[in-house]
This record gives C-alpha cells, structure tokens and sequence, in this order.
C-alpha cells in the first residue's frame, strides 16, 4: 500500500498492524517510519508540492510492487489536481479530488454550510475593515502554521479571511463510506504558540468533555455537509464550542492529526479507513480503554544535529540521530494514557519536559 503524507508515520504504523506493507513517501523520513514501511522515499511536501517529483517518488516505491491503492494524508488540502493525477496511477483510497476542493475551498465551504444551516465562521477574500475582530488564513493549510492575526497579514492569491469566534477546539474524528457516516470519538486541542504562529497545533486529548447534546449537535452538523460533500474512510470535522453554541471550522478529507488517539489495541485504523473507502462500516466504533493525550514537541532554536537520543517508548517520529532541525519546525511528538482526560495531560506535560532536556536543551 502506497502511502503519501508530510508525515506518514503513524499511517505506516496502522498499516502494519493491519496486515498491509506500506510503501511510504513522506517529509520527514523518522526512525520509526523507516522501522514501519517496507519502503520508504524522502519527499519534498512543501507547498506547492512538486507533482512531478512526488510521482517519480511514489513510481519508485511501486516499481515491481502489486500496489492496492494509495492513501495521501496531509499535504494535499490545495492539491486536487495532484490527487487526481495520483488516481489514474492508483486506486485513491480517500475522498474524491471534488470533495476536497470544495471542503478546502474556502468560499464554497462557507456558502455550503450557510446552506445546510451549520454555523460557520464569517469568511472573505476581500480585507475586512475591523482587522481586529478577524484572522488570515491560507487556502489549504493545515496544523494552524498559516493562521495569524488579519492586521499581520494582506490580501493576495491563496489567502483569505476568517471572523473570529469564541471557543474551545474540538475534534471529531469521522468515518465514512460515501453514504453513512460513524463519529469515531471527541478530542480537545490546544495551540503551541510561537511568535510567527501564534495558532500553532500542540497537541490534543481524548475523549472531550461534550455532553450528550453537543456531541448530537456537532454530529448533526458534519451529517448535514457531508449530504452535499460524502465524505469517505478517516476525516477530522473541527469545531469552536463556546457553552451550547458550536460554530464547524473546517473538515479535513484525510486522516488527521489525531489518528493516533484513536488507534485502540485490537483494531487497526488504517484498516477501517480502507474498508470504508470500499464501501464497508463496522456496526459499530471500536471501544477505547482510558484517555490518551498527545503533543508535538517543537525546536525553540535550530538543532545543527540531532543528538543520539535513547527515545522513550511513549515518543513517535523520532528524528535520525544528525538530522537538523530547524526553529519552530517539528522535534518529535509525545503521548500519555491516564484514567481521566486530566491525568492524560499533566502526565504529557512532564514527557514534554523529559524530551525538551534530552534532545531540545543540548548545547
């Protein structure tokens, strides 16, 4: 199974689990992608990702290979054309390049969910004039590295405008067939802030802390889009829930950044996402023990090279011992387990602290 990420990591991982043997083209190239694919190629994913560099990277990989399909998880929000060139080649296991225009679309997204009535954020192309109550974004970005204040920013080609709401980040992680849909389970998330990405992703905890009604409402409302974009195998709907009012940010069309809190002991999600990509549902979603929290540690200076590092077991995408990392990019995530949402994460806070004086803090 081809697979195609910024991060293939923890789809090559599931995938192993699942039975499958991941040919994996990724940026980062960490050691426990290596220890996980059968094959792997390091890929440019920066945007614009370079299509024809990206296919002679996924030929490679297939070359005397028996490939069932390619699953592409980050990277290719603003690329549909890309997914569609992919898809000739392969069977794409994921949404159709449509559906991922118009969900990463930012004008038709808001003119859909106007028309399904789910509350959406006021968005434009066009400046607003009270900047203080708005945001910029970036057409087709993700993990909030392109989100700044709209008084930091200006119009031009793949930017638009967001107006501000209040809110807590939840996520729901979704699956699909193309015709019904199953909420797999609720994550709470927070942002890493750094002074050029003041809405940096940091991490998430699951389950989040929604009652019966929030979740029916933001169920509702991801139902109610995906009746006009179907939506199939692993999706992430993001919303804002500020007490009973719930306003849906986005739904990213690909396994998101919280696939591994959802990744239960006996199950392989990679597995589910292609079976709902052809058109099979479990009857029902698999059981998770306890909470899970995890965070993506970030360099607060560049690392010429990386030190050797004796990686806990609790850390995932661990860089090559002499990689460099560069500020602000990426050093490795972390996870915690606990019997409460809130013992998950003080537990990940100390982690943090461990790994940020193992492989952050060295001179």
């Amino acid at each position: 199974m081809l697979i195609a990420a910024a991060s293939g990591r923890a789809l090559a991982a599931s995938a192993r689990r699942g039975g499958f043997v991941p040919l994996v083209a990724d940026r980062f190239g960490d050691l426990d992608t290596l220890e996980a694919a059968e094959d792997h190629v390091r890929a440019d994913m920066a945007r614009p990702i370079d299509g024809d560099r990206l296919m002679t990277a996924l030929e490679t990989l297939a070359k005397g290979r028996d490939c069932l399909g390619i699953v592409c998880g980050s990277g290719f929000e603003d690329r549909a054309d890309l997914l569609t060139r992919i898809g000739v080649r392969w069977p794409l296991l994921g949404n159709a390049p449509d559906t991922v225009s118009t969900l990463k679309d930012p004008i038709a997204f808001a003119r859909l969910c106007s028309d399904v009535g789910v509350p959406h954020p006021e968005t434009s192309l066009t400046p607003p004039i009270d900047a203080a109550d708005w945001l910029i974004k970036r057409i087709g970005g993700s993990g909030g590295w392109h989100i700044r204040p709209a008084g930091d920013g200006k119009a031009g080609p793949g930017i638009y405008f967001q107006r501000r709401v209040a809110g807590v980040p939840v996520s729901a992680l979704v699956l699909g067939d193309g015709k019904r849909l199953m909420v797999l389970g609720f994550s709470a998330q927070w942002a890493a802030p750094a002074v050029r990405y003041p809405y940096r992703y940091g991490g998430a905890v699951r389950p989040a802390a929604l009652d019966a009604s929030l979740r029916a409402a933001t169920e509702a409302a991801i139902a109610r889009v995906a009746a006009r974009a179907p939506l199939v195998g692993l999706n992430s709907a993001d919303f804002l829930i500020d007490g009973n009012d719930i306003h849906l940010l986005e739904i990213n069309p690909r396994p998101g950044a919280t696939f591994d809190l959802f990744e239960p002991k006996d199950v392989s999600l990679f597995e589910l996402h292609v079976d709902a990509c052809n058109g099979r549902l479990p009857k029902q979603p698999p059981v998770l023990d306890g909470c899970m929290a995890s965070a993506i540690i970030y360099a607060d200076r560049a690392i010429a090279a990386v030190p050797a590092v004796a990686w806990p077991d609790w850390t995932a995408d661990r860089p090559v011992a002499g990689s460099r990392i560069d500020r602000d990019e990426p050093v490795c995530s972390a996870f915690a387990h606990g019997r409460t949402a809130e013992a998950a994460k003080w537990l990940l806070d100390e982690r943090c602290e461990v790994v940020r004086s193992l492989a952050v803090r060295q001179p």
